[in-house]
């Protein structure tokens, strides 16, 4: 887009003439126009060097370009339609969130969602400044099968009730903030009163693989901790909520401990993992549906699980994986549920899923 005049900017609704400080003090952004199929969205920073933006997943890094003289650095990006990334600039070796941007993911990070990305209402508006609360209920857990020790945190939404294990339970607790979206959504009557279990993960490529320490873990220390734990807790009706590899574990954690987990919620599951895929330069170019497909192929009965798939719509090298996998879960009779948001590989887009499919693993 070709920028003329004194407020270039005019366009996406900002005036002044850019480094100024009145320019400076209107200035909110992302702001997207339309762009045929798309859009053209602004991103503005202000300072003296030289940067980039790192968005997760979806692009590589884009150059910011400076207006003239100016502390004003600006990219105009083109996107597509329905779509919710995060980003952060780059500066040197530095990484931090848009101070121009009120929608923050933790310290570092900003979300940027275009116009026409579905709105996520129970998740509030946290800025890059703001420290999330904590659950005041935390359990010290030392797993034998695991070694080291751990932090879980334990929410109680509504008073508690089922067992929400999160996978990657830090990323829900520093992140995105987990605790007063399902609050929020207990409120509404859109989920059940739930006792959400943060999980952390120590090494998640050794933890989440298809293997059974964690889950001997889940079933023999973590699970009888949380019992015997003041919470309010229903184990027995236990929903497994994991992404990426979190996802890939749960589902794997449904297909060999069917009696520990017949309730899932997955978000974009690493499906095209085998034990060696992680070591090839192209880990996504094996098997269609990797080693769990190969599992689903050897016949087991699921019409005890309920599992709830979504994976982001722009995650096209994903997307194979994935529906062979939704596929041969539902033919091996299990209730499926199957999605996609508006999103490539993306914890900001699938915050809404984890709500509505914990709802619907539970109905």
């Amino acid at each position: 887009m070709r920028l003329v005049g004194e407020e270039p900017f005019a366009a996406y609704g900002l005036s002044g003439a850019p480094g100024t400080d009145a320019f400076w003090a209107g200035a909110r952004t992302p702001a997207s126009l339309a762009d045929g199929d798309g859009w053209t969205t602004l991103f503005l920073r202000r300072g003296g060097e030289a940067a980039g933006i790192g968005f997760e997943s979806w692009s590589d890094p884009v150059p910011l370009r400076r207006w003239g003289l100016t502390d004003c650095w600006y990219a105009e990006v083109r996107m597509p339609a329905r779509l919710r990334v995060t980003y952060q600039f780059l500066v040197g070796d530095e990484a931090y969130a848009d101070p121009c941007n009120p929608v923050g993911a933790g310290g570092e990070r900003s979300i940027a969602a275009t116009p026409d990305a579905p709105p996520q209402p129970h998740w509030p508006v946290v800025g890059a400044d703001d420290v999330l609360p904590l659950p005041r209920t935390r359990l010290r857990w030392t797993s034998e099968r695991l070694g080291g020790r751990r932090t879980v945190r334990v929410h109680e939404a509504g008073g508690g009730g089922p067992v929400v294990l999160l996978l990657d339970g830090d990323d829900w607790l520093y992140l995105h903030p987990a605790a007063a979206a399902f609050d929020s959504a207990v409120t509404s009557g859109e989920i059940p009163p739930v006792t959400l279990v943060f999980l952390p993960a120590k090494d998640r490529q050794t933890e989440f693989g298809c293997r059974p320490a964690l889950w001997e873990a889940v079933r023999d220390e973590l699970l009888p901790l949380v019992a015997e734990s003041a919470v309010h807790a229903d184990p027995d009706r236990l929903v497994v909520a994991g992404q990426s590899l979190g996802g890939l574990s749960a589902l794997y954690a449904a297909l060999e401990f069917p009696d520990l987990v017949s309730r899932v919620a997955c978000q974009s599951p690493s499906l095209w993992w085998t034990p060696d895929a992680a070591h090839l330069p192209d880990p996504l170019g094996g098997p269609v549906g990797g080693t769990v497909a190969a599992r689903l192929r050897s016949g087991p009965d699921l019409s005890g699980l309920r599992i709830a798939f979504d994976v982001g719509e722009h995650e096209t090298r994903m997307l194979p994986h994935c529906s062979l996998v939704e596929t041969l879960t539902e033919q091996a009779g299990a209730t499926v549920l199957v999605s996609r948001s508006a999103s490539d590989h993306d914890r900001a887009g699938w915050r809404h899923a984890l709500l509505r499919d914990v709802a619907w693993a539970l109905a």
